[in-house]
């Protein structure tokens, strides 16, 4: 299907907004905390010419709804299997990058039969496992420690001194300032921290065993959120995962230029 944006429908019990383009196999795109289809289109739409991709924004987030919280990784992918009913779609290929990659996971291990292929990035199983750095934390350190931690977690080699020797990874952090630093409203600020608050909860460490799908696990290896180590657990609770680890942080996906075409091959195999 070529397609451009889709109006909002009811999923769920939730007014959800997703856009849908591109065509051959299905594959559902999920985005990662506080991304919206508003500012990860570019990564998102790389897969268009790879299959017949939905993407949509997740509760709490750009267009659609926010509804009274607490949120939780069922709820996240309750919501994208309302999606999937709606659409018609009785199975498809994901792709799930860090906080959506962990509601990939609670998909996976929910509806093991609706995947066929699975692509997790950067991303965390929780629990006994390792979980991702809690994000919510950050909002609450003095500016100048928040700026700090921040960089480093992004990637564990970005120092002052880093960025001023690699362009590329100050264009990165840039990119990402500006994003957090756009104005939000009361209400956008509450979606965005239901979110957050539900990514701490994320636990599928002891249910991975259930994704029977092939698996592509790939992560940073100077990753401060999602360490590496967390990825290699996810890799050894599922049958047949492969593990690809790539130079670069939590946006390795960016920044090492074999990842993504390995990830595009890979869904579209």
């Amino acid at each position: 299907m070529l397609g451009a944006a889709v109006p909002t429908i009811i999923a769920n019990g939730l007014e959800l907004y997703y856009e849908r383009r591109g065509s051959g196999p299905r594959l559902l795109f999920f985005n990662g905390s506080g991304a919206t289809l508003a500012t990860s289109g570019p990564l998102i739409w790389a897969f268009a010419d790879r299959g017949d991709v939905i993407a949509h924004d997740q509760r709490g987030l750009g267009r659609t709804a926010i509804p009274a919280g607490p949120y939780s990784m069922a709820v996240y992918a309750a919501d994208a299997a309302a999606l999937l009913d709606h659409l018609g779609w009785e199975t498809c290929r994901m792709i799930g990058v860090s906080f959506g990659g962990m509601v990939a996971q609670e998909f996976a291990v929910t509806w093991p039969e609706r995947v066929e292929r699975l692509a997790l990035l950067c991303t965390s199983p929780g629990g006994a496992g390792g979980a991702s750095y809690p994000l919510d934390e950050l909002a609450e350190l003095p500016a100048a420690e928040r700026a700090a931690t921040g960089l480093r977690i992004l990637d564990t080699r970005f120092t002052p001194e880093w960025l001023a020797e690699h362009p590329s990874d100050r264009a990165l952090v840039e990119m990402r300032a500006a994003r957090s630093e756009a104005p939000r409203s009361a209400e956008q600020r509450r979606g965005e921290a239901e979110q957050l608050a539900a990514r701490r909860r994320h636990d599928v460490s002891a249910r991975l065993s259930a994704v029977r799908c092939p698996t592509f696990v790939a992560c940073g290896r100077h990753d401060g959120i999602a360490p590496p180590a967390n990825s290699e657990w996810i890799a050894s609770r599922i049958a047949g995962a492969e593990l690809r680890v790539y130079e670069g942080g939590h946006l390795f996906f960016i920044q090492d230029p074999q990842a993504l075409p390995d990830v595009r091959a890979f869904v579209a195999t």
